[in-house]
């Protein structure tokens, strides 16, 4: 089966769909929306305490869908865990067979359900990736020696519509300097102003995975803005929400019109679809993109080996 990794490295096109993992400890919808993930995308990434709302750790999520054959993206933020621990869990996941990560920084615990508990923030992302690297490369970030040095493919958030084109820049080229080999975007919902940044961003030379969620409601769209730093909403689409009859319907269009209006200057998509999975696939067709695009290339991969 051909690898995240090798896929971006050919220049073909991607699909990553972003899942949470229980609050709890029955995994079985968790397992099952990565078993159906299979059918359109090409890893899963899995959450790691997303919002800083407690759930089950990220790296034990991507163990499960390890497990059931579909490649994950580790998501590790900074918030929760020091140098220590971050390299530890790192380890880890290179033991357990998962190569792709998505460095984080991460959402302050105020924001969560969890507002007493205290943030670390020991490291940011760039510096997550600097250790990342540090690691490949057989030592800590104390010097230590490894006994036998992981690897990786790393990748890291962006933002496509920021109000800063300059400081975004330059945040991703640190990035790219300490380590990413592939950027995720956040919500994307101006596709004009995102177009005017991607083609100032294609000359970084790393794959972009651009950012699709698909709105629920005018009120989620309002929190996202005040949740996730730099997300913008045009009031254009907020008053299609509140009018809208069906919302759901809405929200489909919204997010196939912006993958239509973008997809020719990114690598792949990445769909953070909050429990609607299931429109994935639609949004696909809606932007003339085949969901089983997959399936039909790993099939050729696998029968040629």
């Amino acid at each position: 089966m051909t690898t995240l990794r090798q896929r971006l490295a050919r220049r073909e096109y991607a699909i990553t769909v972003e899942l949470q993992p229980p609050k709890g400890s029955d995994v079985k919808r968790f397992i099952s929306k990565g078993v159906e993930s299979k059918g359109y995308a090409h890893a899963a990434n899995v959450t790691d305490q997303q919002g800083s709302v407690m759930r089950m750790s990220s790296l034990a999520g991507c163990a499960l869908l390890l497990r059931s054959g579909i490649e994950p993206i580790l998501q590790v933020t900074c918030r929760d865990r020091n140098r220590i621990a971050l390299q530890s869990d790192l380890l880890g996941a290179h033991a357990l067979g998962i190569e792709n990560i998505l460095a984080l920084t991460g959402d302050h615990t105020a924001l969560g359900d969890h507002p007493q508990a205290r943030p670390v923030f020991d490291l940011d992302a760039p510096l997550l990736l600097s250790a990342a690297s540090c690691l490949e490369r057989g030592t800590d970030l104390a010097g230590g020696d490894l006994q036998g040095a992981p690897t990786f493919f790393k990748g890291a958030a962006c933002n496509l519509d920021p109000q800063d084109p300059e400081l975004e820049l330059f945040k991703m080229e640190k990035k790219i300097s300490a380590g990413a080999q592939f950027f995720q975007s956040q919500a994307v919902f101006d596709a004009g102003r995102a177009r005017s940044f991607l083609k100032r961003a294609g000359r970084l030379g790393v794959p972009i995975l651009l950012g699709v969620v698909f709105l629920k409601s005018a009120g989620m769209a309002r929190r996202l803005e005040s949740i996730a730093r730099g997300t913008r909403v045009p009031e254009s689409m907020l008053r299609r929400l509140e009018t809208a009859a069906d919302v759901r319907r809405e929200s489909l269009a919204i997010a196939s019109e912006t993958v239509r209006d973008l997809a020719d200057l990114v690598q792949g998509l990445h769909f953070m679809a909050f429990g609607w999975e299931e429109l994935i696939p639609e949004a696909l067709q809606g932007a003339g993109l085949a969901p089983t695009a997959r399936a039909e290339s790993d099939e050729e991969v696998t029968s040629g080996d």
